[in-house]
């Protein structure tokens, strides 16, 4: 079965190049667009659809607020944010709503291809690329809110553990503890592994 795709987004620039770029891809279908969030809630009310590309900048709810709407009323369907903002203050946000992705615009077709692969098999998908010159020496102000699997899954990392040791022990699917790792980045505001575990130790997390 195709995957279905809901395109929002307040720019028909936007949605029709979307729309064309994914037209004439096997095994995708645009179920349909919206331009307000008000707009997407409706539609999925109405249709199946697999997965939403959200647009942060949107007229009536923003994309950040629309995200955790769906992930409340329609849990089966997987956000994918689309935006022109790569700042990690939005990407951040975005997964803690329950974004399964975060794609910018200016993103390459296989960029998108391969994001709705990665989020219809369970995964998790992110082309943003960070400043990382100074990630070893930042440290949060605060303890971020960490849910207790994150926790679980914090301190298996700190121990070496790689993705499908941690998911055998914690009996959760690989896909999982990838997205898992990657909220754990976002939420130190960290680009990689080792930072966290420096600011975890710093912090007497782990």
């Amino acid at each position: 079965m195709a995957v279905r795709i809901l395109i929002v987004d307040d720019h028909l620039l936007v949605l029709e190049g979307l729309k064309s770029l994914l037209s004439d891809c096997e095994g995708i279908t645009v179920a349909g667009t919206a331009t307000n969030a008000f707009d997407a809630i409706s539609f999925l009310k109405n249709n199946e659809v697999d997965i939403a590309f959200l647009d942060i900048n949107l007229p009536d709810i923003n994309g950040i607020d629309l995200c955790k709407k769906i992930k409340e009323q329609f849990p089966s369907v997987k956000s994918l944010a689309l935006s022109t903002f790569s700042e990690r203050a939005y990407v951040s946000r975005m997964i803690q709503n329950g974004a399964c992705g975060y794609l910018i615009k200016s993103s390459s077709k296989e960029d998108i291809l391969e994001a709705i692969k990665q989020v219809q098999q369970g995964g998790y998908f992110m082309n943003v690329n960070f400043d990382q010159h100074s990630a070893t020496d930042i440290t949060p102000k605060a303890v971020p809110f960490l849910t207790r699997r994150e926790k679980e899954v914090l301190v298996l990392i700190a121990e070496g553990m790689t993705n499908p040791q941690i998911a055998e022990k914690l009996f959760i699917s690989v896909t999982t503890v990838n997205s898992h790792r990657a909220n754990l980045l976002m939420k130190f505001d960290v680009g990689n592994t080792a930072s966290l575990i420096k600011v975890s130790a710093t912090l007497g997390l782990i």
